[in-house]
């Protein structure tokens, strides 16, 4: 599978959901990422092709409407407006500086807090339930089975942790959900049957995920993106020396 660098895409405008030209972020230590062009289409799932790392995280965070770009422009959902248009439209899910769960933690709690946060402000939640959990996690999990609601989050599977977190940040099903990359999970097939979700969910929402690797074209996947520029100039410097040594 060669991924495309969607540097010079005909596709139509209509089915642009988001076009970033020349993005970059810095921060004050440094430079982070960029720039970066990328064109995303609506629907289906969009993987990112690139080095793992902050440069990634930041990448996707940016086209999340989470990270401000400090350099180029970011057309999104028909409109160049300001990053908080983008954030009312998109939630991100299984990236640790968005969503990590540190603490020792049971599913229940999770469960609860995220129906807490949905809910009206003068509403009184209970603790959740199962049926709660069923309805915040099968659309996300399919035919696999739910973590319990007894669970320490910390202690399950790594592929129920991951699916775990994108049920309970997709709860409003927004335009857009932005999921960290796919090889952060460590098990192949664990890989295989978490992006064979993605594809389930881009049947609703347009998904963008990424990986190192890339992934093989198929059915739901509209398109593997390489994209360059992932990491700061220094040490992409001293990789490339150290890969030519």
């Amino acid at each position: 599978m060669r991924a495309s660098t969607n540097t010079e895409s005909n596709v139509a405008v209509g089915d642009i959901l988001l076009e970033a030209k020349g993005l970059s972020v810095d921060a004050s230590w440094g430079h982070i990422f960029g720039p970066v062009d990328v064109t995303v289409r609506r629907g289906g799932v969009t993987v990112l092709v690139g080095q793992g790392g902050r440069g990634r995280t930041a990448l996707l965070l940016t086209l999340a409407g989470r990270m401000k770009p400090t350099d180029g422009s970011l057309f999104a959902f028909g409109e160049r407006r300001g990053a908080q248009h983008l954030f009312e439209n998109a939630t991100v899910a299984f990236i640790n500086e968005v969503d990590g769960i540190q603490q020792t933690i049971r599913v229940s709690d999770i469960v609860t807090e995220q129906i807490r946060w949905s809910a009206p402000w003068y509403s009184w939640v209970t603790p959740a339930t199962d049926e709660d959990l069923e309805r915040i996690c099968r659309p996300v999990f399919g035919d696999l089975t739910l973590p319990r609601m007894d669970a320490m989050v910390e202690e399950l599977p790594e592929l129920t942790a991951a699916l775990f977190r994108i049920a309970v940040a997709n709860v409003r099903k927004p335009a857009l959900l932005v999921v960290g990359g796919v090889d952060n999970l460590n098990s192949i097939a664990a890989s295989r049957h978490f992006l064979d979700r993605l594809i389930v969910l881009g049947r609703e929402q347009t998904v963008i995920t990424a990986d190192v690797n890339g992934v093989e074209l198929r059915d739901g996947i509209r398109e593997a993106i390489e994209v360059p520029n992932l990491t700061d100039r220094e040490f992409a410097v001293l990789e490339r020396e150290a890969m030519s040594a």
